[in-house]
């Protein structure tokens, strides 16, 4: 297939692929004839003009390792690795639209031209290895101006040249947070003009794909939410005021991004303990954002919490947690989905997808843990040849390991030469020929 499918002779390109993986029976995907027996999980989607060679997605990941907003080798190869591991969309981490907007000072961002360079070093070769680059972009908003998980997300001394954040109305993130400055409308348009220049520069570091980061606590979540939004302008109280910011932030990316390329969206469906923010309100959001164009809406959780009794409870951590949230987004506003959250097994990813609960399904953790967890999974689901996943280069090997294991079946009586006159018996018991007792 073409590496980087953003065209329509990729679709065709990602469908021979696709007859070659599997089985031969067809039936329609895409409106297109697909082979029936390939796993719902290895199709192809096709959003816009990008096309996927199959529905797994790396989930965009904080990596605390940049250096002034702009990735290094690392970013390289820790995304790159997923490419290589057969994944269709590959994220980054969550990209910061401006310098303030970052959580610490490591923390990744597209707001300098110089940036550009480093980040399409990334995307040309994420397009070599078959998959589809993707950038999430965001703002922290009041979560400023702290250390990262490693050091418990500690705020700033006065040494490390700590930060204010900015936030819809002055209410610190935690309890013994610092208070963020309240945004006036001058820092509204700043911002929304901050999105635009990101985007800008996301084109022309070749991503295909854009995704606004909405949830988790972020600086649009902090204007969604009652709990951290107390304006009484046009942008506070109301439900639709309170969509206000995000829907115009909207309204400018999809305005900058190419109309050929796909617009997704990150929402918290539901906040943290205590929240009030909820599958309702989510609801009313997508209908919003599917009228200004975004086309699939990534499905989370939390992000902002008051904890102690009352509103939301704590969304349990079990396998697809998320997933539910996924399918009635779905179901009800027609918005394609994508499902995540511990989905950390092939025959799960592929329910989800076959009963209709998503269109793609998201890894973050499971791909930490198994970088070719979808090479795995081709195998695990039946697909004729799964190295067609990975390079040619790493294919051309595995082949050779699959023959041997062909060539002496596990308990068949295997001699090892040890001189040109002795052969020493083989143990498959204890996986060793033991010349001297």
């Amino acid at each position: 297939m073409e590496p980087n499918g953003v065209v329509d002779a990729g679709l065709a390109a990602c469908l021979d692929y696709t007859t070659k993986f599997c089985t031969e029976r067809h039936h329609k995907m895409n409106d297109v004839t697909v082979p029936s027996d390939v796993p719902l999980l290895f199709t192809p989607i096709k959003l816009r003009s990008v096309v996927s060679r199959n529905r797994i997605v790396s989930s965009p990941m904080c990596q605390y390792l940049s250096d002034d907003g702009g990735p290094e080798d690392w970013q390289l190869v820790n995304f790159g690795r997923f490419a290589m591991g057969g994944c269709g969309i590959v994220f980054g981490e969550e990209t910061a639209v401006e310098a303030r907007g970052r959580k610490t000072h490591h923390c990744a961002g597209i707001y300098k031209d110089s940036h550009i360079p480093a980040y399409r070093r990334i995307t040309d070769f994420i397009k070599s290895m078959g998959a589809v680059p993707a950038i999430q972009l965001g703002h922290c908003g009041r979560r400023a101006s702290q250390h990262g998980p490693l050091k418990d997300r500690a705020a700033l001394t006065e040494a490390e040249r700590p930060w204010q954040g900015i936030s819809p109305s002055p209410l610190p993130p935690t309890p013994d947070g610092a208070i963020p400055r309240q945004m006036d409308l001058s820092d509204i348009r700043a911002t929304i003009a901050a999105w635009r220049e990101a985007v800008q520069r996301s084109v022309d570091a070749g991503y295909d794909i854009c995704e606004i980061h909405g949830a988790h606590g972020y600086l649009i979540h902090q204007f969604l939410s009652p709990l951290s939004n107390l304006r009484t302008d046009a942008y506070g109280g109301s439900l639709e005021n309170r969509m206000r910011y995000a829907l115009e932030v909207v309204e400018a990316v999809r305005e900058v991004w190419p109309q050929d390329r796909p617009l997704w969206f990150r929402t918290s469906a539901v906040e943290g303990p205590g929240g009030v923010w909820g599958i309702e309100e989510t609801l009313a959001l997508v209908r919003e954002l599917k009228l200004r164009g975004v086309d699939m809406v990534d499905c989370s959780s939390g992000g902002i919490a008051l904890g102690g009794e009352g509103g939301l409870s704590a969304v349990p951590r079990v396998p697809g947690f998320q997933a539910g949230y996924s399918r009635e987004i779905r179901h009800v506003t027609g918005m394609p989905t994508v499902a995540v959250g511990m989905i950390s097994t092939a025959q799960h990813a592929e329910a989800l997808l076959r009963d209709g609960h998503a269109d793609l399904i998201a890894l973050a953790r499971g791909l930490m843990d198994d970088p070719n967890w979808p090479l795995h999974a081709a195998r695990e689901l039946g697909c004729a040849d799964p190295l067609a996943l990975v390079h040619a280069r790493e294919a051309q090997r595995l082949r050779q390991l699959e023959h041997h294991h062909s060539d002496y079946p596990p308990g068949s009586t295997i001699e090892v030469p040890f001189t040109p006159e002795e052969k020493v018996a083989y143990s498959w018991e204890t996986g060793i020929a033991r010349r001297r007792i």
